[in-house]
């Protein structure tokens, strides 16, 4: 049996109350995890928020290599994170290999399109007193994302949570759901070897 840190501001960090995952087959326990308390909650909202200061400077190229790198490593321990979905989400070896699939692709995704996020020039000219002028806009980071993840798509639902928020600098604090929460731990180890900063 494994027992897991919560991971905050990218470190691994003890909450003291642990919560017990079974595995839905056998109804055994196979892991523990961290029951986070109201001030472990605190403390990855503001990690979070300081972290967002520097990480939404990040250039896109450095932030579409972390989440392509974040890619390959799900794809490198498919079987890994597969075996982790049957346990905990109690789906068959067939689905739980195509979600992995299918957290890679949200991921190699994700890398792209951090790449694309830009802006529009406006033509102003349809009206008289905008003749001669262009407006414009620009995208922009919004902060710190909360994101709160169902039990049915351990992976590939927190994919479509983390991978964007990075893709677009912004901070992220997530909950899995509790009756599934080892695959997004494990995620968290993949993007911390990935590079993503504390």
């Amino acid at each position: 049996m494994q027992t897991y840190k919560t991971f905050i501001g990218g470190k691994w960090v003890e909450t003291g109350k642990l919560l017990d995952v079974t595995e839905k087959y056998t109804g055994e326990v196979f892991a523990k995890v961290p029951l986070c308390d109201t001030s472990s909650v605190d403390l990855a909202v503001n990690s979070a928020q300081e972290a967002f200061d520097e990480f939404k400077k990040t250039p896109a190229y450095t932030r579409s290599q972390i989440l392509q790198k974040a890619a390959d490593l799900i794809l490198k321990r498919k079987d890994e994170i597969a075996t982790v979905i049957c346990k905990e989400a109690g789906k068959a070896w067939k689905y739980s290999i195509g979600e992995v699939i299918r957290g890679y692709e949200t991921f190699k995704f994700a890398s792209c399109e951090a790449m694309r996020i830009h802006g529009e020039t406006v033509p102003l000219d349809a009206s008289v007193s905008g003749t001669n002028r262009v407006g414009y806009y620009i995208r922009v980071p919004m902060g710190v994302i909360a994101a709160i993840t169902p039990f049915n798509f351990p992976l590939n639902l927190v994919a479509h949570k983390v991978a964007p928020a990075i893709a677009s600098g912004n901070t992220i604090v997530l909950k899995p759901a509790s009756t599934t929460p080892v695959t997004a731990l494990i995620l968290a180890e993949i993007l911390q070897e990935a590079g993503l900063p504390e």
